[in-house]
């Protein structure tokens, strides 16, 4: 029977006798796991049966959490790290080698973009970055050795929307993989793998945790390319624990509903910017006069509730707007149940990816408080700024 998102995310993969009728599976906290004879060892050896024998390699809680990820995303296979940044790292690692060439779209997370950029470096391996909103950037930028195709749709801090699918069509005539980061939008909102996307990241200490409690990483593909993802993960260890799989699988159970509220919350908040005479700028894709809504809702099922917007002045009032928040705490990350607010002056310096932000741009992640008192928040705080 074909079942809604919403119950699949509660429902699907659990099976309540498995474990003597509990309702929430438990933690398998340990390191290892025994073989019953000398038997079951040479079989498992032989790859004649699949069995759990090293955390490092695969466990009850962390597998469960997986294949809920995987059935979100489309995808036929997942694998959980214990950062964002490792799933990203062991997915670009898997596709590449020595002399290949990666293409990036701007715009993306700062600590992937010093990874391609400079950390590979030092293994032979180069990049161009693109603007990427006209495809024909893409295919421009594309040379012998380019092995692969990096996005962040929408990207940090600007919340740009790219094309997936022409993305996805260019690189498939081309021999290409694509990858991207699909954090901001969720799998409850945009599944990138229906466009033709290769593989799907997320940092899971986002919305899919949702409560500020956890680091992890996810990544979804196809089983052929999952087998060089292993690799990396049990040669890298960047494996996640039972508990931190755990606390994820439990966040997910309320992903739905605290999308369609950070939705909800996001989409007020935007339009009170949009109309507030201190506010020059709005960077959100879910409000209706942003330049990418139409491509936006032709890829995704809705949004989320991180946003950008740059005000007037200076420096003088950015610094009195972010210190008279009272309900936005200044905090790096985002995605959990409480409303955050970080400048972004500093966040692509010295950075080739052609981005020249306002140094009065300002990034907020907007929670699951009342949307009102968020509002009133806001414009108290530009008050007092331009006071």
């Amino acid at each position: 029977m074909k079942r809604n998102i919403k119950t699949n995310i509660e429902h699907y993969g659990e099976d309540y006798q498995r474990f003597l009728g509990a309702i929430a599976p438990p933690i398998f906290e340990a390191s290892n796991f025994a073989f019953s004879s000398y038997e079951e060892l040479e079989e498992h050896h032989k790859g004649k049966i699949d069995k759990f024998v090293y955390t490092r390699g695969g466990n009850p809680t962390i597998k469960l959490l997986e294949d809920k990820i995987a059935m979100l995303e489309k995808g036929e296979e997942c694998r959980a790290f214990s950062s964002g940044m490792g799933a990203i790292t062991s997915s670009i690692l898997s596709l590449v080698k020595s002399g290949d060439h990666i293409i990036c779209l701007r715009g993306i997370y700062g600590p992937t973009y010093n990874f391609i950029y400079n950390y590979l470096k030092r293994f032979d391996i180069s990049s161009t970055f693109v603007d990427g909103r006209n495809p024909m950037d893409i295919k421009s930028a594309i040379k012998p050795n380019t092995k692969l195709i990096y996005l962040e749709s929408p990207n940090t801090f600007l919340f740009e929307v790219f094309d997936l699918r022409a993305i996805a069509n260019i690189a498939k005539e081309n021999g290409i993989y694509t990858v991207i980061d699909n954090t901001w939008a969720t799998p409850y909102f945009q599944n990138p793998i229906d466009f033709g996307i290769d593989i799907v990241v997320h940092s899971a200490s986002k919305y899919l945790g949702g409560h500020s409690d956890v680091v992890a990483g996810v990544v979804v593909t196809n089983k052929r390319l999952i087998e060089s993802i292993n690799k990396n993960l049990h040669l890298l260890g960047g494996i996640i624990g039972p508990f931190e799989a755990w606390l994820i699988l439990r966040g997910l159970r309320s992903l739905p509903a605290r999308m369609e509220l950070h939705q909800s919350n996001a989409i007020k908040i935007a339009e009170f910017l949009s109309e507030h005479p201190r506010v020059i700028k709005v960077n959100y894709p879910g409000l209706k006069t942003n330049p990418y809504y139409q491509l936006a809702i032709s890829q995704m099922r809705g949004f989320s509730g991180l946003m950008s917007f740059e005000i007037e002045g200076g420096e003088r009032e950015l610094k009195r707007f972010i210190n008279s928040l009272k309900i936005f705490t200044i905090a790096v990350s985002w995605g959990g149940y409480e409303s955050l607010v970080i400048p972004g002056k500093h966040v692509f310096k010295d950075r080739v990816d052609v981005i020249d932000p306002s140094t009065n741009l300002i990034r907020i992640s907007v929670g699951l408080e009342d949307a009102d008192d968020l509002i009133t928040d806001l414009d108290n705080a530009l008050k007092i700024a331009f006071s």
